[in-house]
């Protein structure tokens, strides 16, 4: 039978059990005072849901609207109401002729997608320089370094897209068409410009209803000026002989950012940051995006892919943290930069279940492994000490978690449905920034996603079923 969430009660008490967990979180992280007090606190009133969202274990199926099929059938787009299914087919065709076929099948799916997606581009571009002026030589030379580090199919594949959709177009220049450069530097958001940040949570079997874990990845992005990323949701299906790849995110994208493999891998990136920060080094390094669609397409279990992305973590762009899953096993991938590991400031691990966590976080349901956007682990980078927002984000998870005790599918999407999103006076699991809510679920092979649409995500999202990892 399904379960409906169970707020009543819990939501009466979460503003006092978070305020209590962030002092007794912070007080616990080596400061020197000998006691907490409320000092720079600000008495705000109720940031929850009160209404119960009724969720159960079934998503609904959306109709499609229109499809588009390239002329060789390499590329076929399905026009839903919440998204785009694409379906690129490597078997009959070279990376290079799928890439200039999803370009060129996209533009007839969407014939404005160049003026939703450029002014993002430049958006995140002077995000990057941070109000000084953009220096376009040193831009394209940290682009092309980078993509010349991508495996060759994968390069060939993202250059022919950037032909098809360029169409003789070059340089940057903020004009409402993509040319080749601004093409190929769309591909690599997360490596080379950087994304923002996310969550993640994963059961396992002995704390559901059903024995079988169940995941769930919540993508918080940048949404664009004009929230543009929610114009161009997708779900991308790349099918290569026996293995097929399950890509959450957005339209003509080829990066990973969330996916599954049809052995049930599934692997969503969160970024982290570098305390104190340090200099960005692109030069010899390769883009973790990349690697994971490569481990994907490898490994058929989650061990394995976890423990190969991790080996590779000093040779990536950014410090980051991984999720990857399969129905038997979880891990974190705490991922830092070479830099980062000399520097003495953290190193590469990957944390469980059962891992010891740093000197002040406490986690109290076994079988369950909670990721922000810092590490966790015992004697790693310590990214939670003065930021409230990945405190109080650790600490509602907890809290949430023991609240469900044994999981459904309902429990976990109501994860989601416990605050006011579009508030700004308290850090909220459920963020403003939320893009997409991906939850896999094992004992059905089912994917369950809340895409956001308009300005922000609604407190109650809405699921739908997209799929099912183990059907081709």
């Amino acid at each position: 039978m399904n379960k409906l969430m169970k707020k009543e009660t819990f939501n009466k008490l979460i503003p006092v059990i978070c305020t209590l967990g962030i002092l007794t979180f912070i007080s616990g992280c080596g400061t020197a005072s000998e006691s907490v007090t409320s000092t720079g606190m600000v008495k705000v009133g109720s940031m929850n849901v009160e209404t119960d969202p009724g969720y159960t274990d079934i998503s609904p199926r959306e109709s499609v609207i229109e499809n588009f099929v390239s002329d060789e059938g390499l590329c076929r787009i399905d026009k839903y109401e919440s998204y785009y299914d694409v379906t690129l087919d490597y078997e009959n065709g070279t990376p290079s002729e799928v890439g200039e076929a999803y370009a060129r099948t996209l533009l007839k799916a969407v014939p404005d997608y160049e003026e939703i997606f450029e002014p993002y581009l430049y958006e995140n571009i002077r995000g990057l320089f941070n109000g000084r002026e953009i220096n376009y030589d040193a831009l394209e030379k940290r682009i092309m370094t980078l993509e010349a580090s991508i495996r060759e199919e994968y390069r060939n594949e993202i250059e022919g897209f950037a032909y098809a959709m360029a169409a003789g177009a070059e340089g940057y220049c903020e004009d409402g068409k993509l040319s080749y450069i601004e093409a190929i530097t769309m591909q690599m958001i997360p490596d080379a410009l950087r994304p923002t940040a996310c969550s993640a949570l994963t059961v396992g079997g002995s704390i559901t209803e059903t024995g079988e874990r169940i995941s769930l990845r919540n993508l918080e992005w940048y949404l664009g000026s004009s929230e543009q990323m929610t114009q161009i949701h997708s779900v991308a299906h790349l099918i290569k002989g026996d293995k097929t790849i399950t890509s959450i995110g957005v339209l003509g994208l080829l990066d990973m950012i969330t996916a599954i493999n049809d052995n049930g891998v599934f692997i969503g990136i969160l970024d982290v940051g570098t305390v104190n920060e340090m200099p960005f080094v692109y030069e010899g390094k390769k883009c973790y995006t990349y690697e994971i669609r490569y481990a994907l397409e490898t490994f058929d279990n989650a061990r394995d892919a976890a423990e190969f992305l991790n080996k590779e973590s000093g040779d990536f762009t950014w410090c980051h943290n991984l999720l990857v899953t399969d129905e038997t096993d979880a891990f974190c991938c705490e991922n830092p930069t070479s830099e980062a590991v000399e520097a003495g400031r953290a190193i590469a691990v990957i944390r469980t279940c059962d891992s010891e966590l740093m000197e002040g976080i406490t986690w109290d349901t076994p079988d369950a492994l909670c990721i922000v956007n810092t590490y966790a682990t015992a004697g790693n980078q310590d990214g939670f000490t003065g930021q409230l927002g990945e405190i109080n984000r650790f600490v509602k998870y907890n809290n949430y978690v023991k609240e469900a005790g044994i999981f459904s599918v309902a429990d976990m999407k109501g994860i989601m449905a416990h605050e006011i999103v579009d508030q700004y006076e308290v850090p909220n699991v459920h963020n403003s920034g939320t893009v997409h809510t991906v939850i896999v679920d094992y004992a059905t092979g089912d994917i369950h996603v809340a895409f956001t649409a308009g300005r922000c995500a609604d407190d109650i999202p809405e699921y739908i079923l997209v799929g099912n990892y183990g059907e081709t």
